[in-house]
């Protein structure tokens, strides 16, 4: 008892603003793991395949699994937070989440792996939207909450990044398995020090819309299965058609299911207002061309430049450094920019980064033709989150925080998942359509590298055009609003990051 009151006492004699970087630093370190697993394993991927006999359609699924489980379950996980209190429902992620890293490290067979993959990506969305819930409503909006929301967005924007380049040292250096151990002594730490400091939030009386979290999940991975069985058997496919078909049905009966409802996981009045509308659908398809950046460079450095993992890790690091330098420079200037121009800005270089890569050929240079586009892709997009999610955020009553954070959390991970989806088929279109066409005196080594060259620069191709729609719906549906900061105001809400 007297070591409980004398841990109380060095709490209760710190300071708030101490409490709250603290609280902070706790929960983004974990947000930091979370998002490292959705990139970590891609330049890994040679190496599981041999390690535990992945065939190469199976291999996917190592990807898929994680994602689809993770953006599936986030707005389930939102909702348990609000009832449960976030705190609980945080905790609860990451120590499944730190479970499950420590069964896929140990894997001795593929389904044990994708198993552990399922798992994690569960783990994950319980303790995501806890992460930025807990965040806006623990910083009063203005100067203070806008600076924890770039922090916060250069741990998502450069973490995913961050990711690849950690896996290309951990593979090359160590093993692959390292890549899922190193998440165990975090989440053990993350566990034992997050009472000390992170606040619980009040519980709300309710009910778990069970059937909304079913339909959604499934529904969106019939959608990422039609996609991507349609790059390797046509788009005419019977599974293919099949799950097309059954994706339109299960996300019709989600859409109906919350306007009938009483507590929907995703409350359809988030959608009234068109910004924020405006703001998650551009999020989507920023995603959805920032997902297929990570996926097909690392295949283009690898098979086509012959870049080892560790060779190709590093060279993501500008991507990676130009991500965090402008997502950290991105809350200085939205006070003086305003939020809408400062993402109308960083969309410019984020499309041109995109279509510059839509040219790389068997012949492109790292320096010449990779280096470039990837600091334009950063700078660009670090400057785009920022003020993007604020505008998801702002006037959202605190009852919907962690249903509006799940939306923010989703539309990343769905945005990825299907944009993948798609740039996989366009691009195995692609590929085939340059095989039916072989350019003439290639040996068949390089008629290969050709063939890949060219379903690459297709798929960047279209994820351009993703970029081009995300500007125009910021153009036209986000409202201009210049985020003044304010001084210490009263929160309506209870604080949630320092503990009381």
């Amino acid at each position: 008892m007297s070591s409980l009151r004398t841990r109380d006492a060095r709490i209760d004699t710190a300071s708030p603003a101490s409490r709250a970087g603290v609280a902070l630093a706790i929960m983004l370190s974990a947000q930091l793991m979370i998002i490292l697993d959705a990139t970590v394993v891609n330049i890994a991927l040679p190496h599981i395949q041999n390690s535990l006999r992945f065939s190469s359609t199976s291999l996917s699924w190592v990807m898929n699994g994680y994602t689809l489980t993770f953006g599936g379950l986030l707005l389930l996980g939102g909702r348990a937070g609000d009832i449960l209190g976030r705190r609980r429902v945080f905790s609860a992620g990451i120590g499944l989440f730190t479970l499950a890293s420590l069964v896929g490290g140990l894997s001795t067979s593929a389904g044990m792996l994708l198993a552990a993959r399922a798992v994690q990506g569960a783990g994950g969305a319980l303790a995501a939207p806890a992460v930025l819930a807990l965040i806006v409503s623990g910083f009063p909006e203005g100067r203070e909450r806008t600076r924890a929301l770039g922090i916060y967005m250069g741990v998502i924007t450069g973490g995913s990044s961050l990711g690849l380049v950690l896996g290309g040292v951990i593979t090359e250096w160590l093993s692959w398995r390292w890549v899922l151990f190193v998440n165990v002594p975090i989440g053990i730490a993350v566990l034992a020090i997050a009472p000390l400091f992170v606040a619980e939030t009040p519980r709300q009386t309710g009910r778990f819309d069970v059937a909304g979290a079913l339909t959604s999940t499934v529904g969106v991975a019939s959608l990422v299965y039609g996609f991507v069985r349609a790059a390797a058997n046509g788009w005419g496919d019977h599974l293919t058609l099949a799950a097309f078909g059954a994706a339109a049905v299960l996300l019709a009966g989600f859409l109906v299911i919350e306007s009938r409802v009483r507590q929907p996981i995703t409350p359809l009045r988030l959608f009234a207002d068109a910004s924020r509308s405006g703001s998650f659908a551009a999020r989507l398809l920023l995603l959805a061309g920032m997902f297929g950046v990570f996926f097909f460079l690392t295949q283009f450095l690898q098979k086509v430049m012959g870049f080892s993992p560790l060779r190709a890790g590093v060279a993501f690091l500008p991507l990676t450094a130009a991500l965090f330098a402008m997502s950290r420079t991105a809350p200085r200037l939205m006070p003086r920019l305003g939020a809408k121009p400062l993402m109308i800005i960083g969309m410019m270089p984020a499309i041109v980064s995109l279509a510059w890569l839509s040219r790389v050929s068997p012949g492109t240079g790292y320096w010449s033709g990779v280096f470039g586009p990837m600091m334009l892709l950063g700078i660009g997009m670090g400057l785009v989150f920022v003020p993007l999610t604020t505008a998801s955020l702002a006037g959202v009553a605190p009852a919907d925080s962690g249903a509006a954070s799940s939306m923010v959390n989703v539309m990343q991970q769905v945005g990825g998942a299907l944009g993948l989806a798609v740039l996989v088929a366009v691009f195995g279109t692609a590929s085939r359509s340059a095989q039916q066409h072989p350019l003439p005196g290639l040996t068949a080594a390089a008629q290969g590298q050709h063939v890949l060259a060219h379903g690459i620069a297709t798929a960047f191709g279209l994820a351009a055009i993703f970029n081009v729609a995300s500007l125009l719906v910021i153009a036209v549906l986000i409202r201009a609003r210049k985020l003044a900061p304010r001084r210490a105001e009263v929160r309506e809400e209870e604080p949630a990051i320092a503990s009381s």
